[in-house]
């Protein structure tokens, strides 16, 4: 599906773990099959549902959300489909929760 690149946060040198925590500002850059171009996301969140850990992007200059099953490999982070309606919709669910929580608190302060 797409080529997989280091996470970019400033944390990677150190060994990032990609937590979620400090990625506000984070881009990866991610490869899809029907495009030739890489094209730069932003990390929404890295977050874990029933031990499974996932990946929430924004293509830059896009308004949707892209959820993946994310997990490192090595030095290079891996995407895969997210492969049930099932599971994407208690995922979705949870990066809303998640998400619209955040920005309310934000809203409040």
């Amino acid at each position: 599906m797409e080529d997989n690149k280091k996470c970019g946060c400033e944390n990677e040198e150190q060994g990032c773990g990609c937590s979620g925590e400090g990625h506000e500002d984070a881009v990866i850059y991610v490869t899809f099959e029907d495009e030739d171009k890489e094209v730069a996301c932003d990390v929404l969140g890295i977050f874990e549902v029933d031990d499974v850990e996932y990946i929430a992007l924004a293509p830059q200059d896009e308004e949707e959300v892209l959820i993946y099953r994310y997990s490192e490999v090595g030095d290079d982070i891996k995407l895969d489909e997210i492969e049930t309606d099932e599971e994407y919709d208690k995922v979705a669910a949870e990066f809303d929760e998640m998400f619209f929580s955040e920005l309310e608190e934000e809203e409040e302060q």
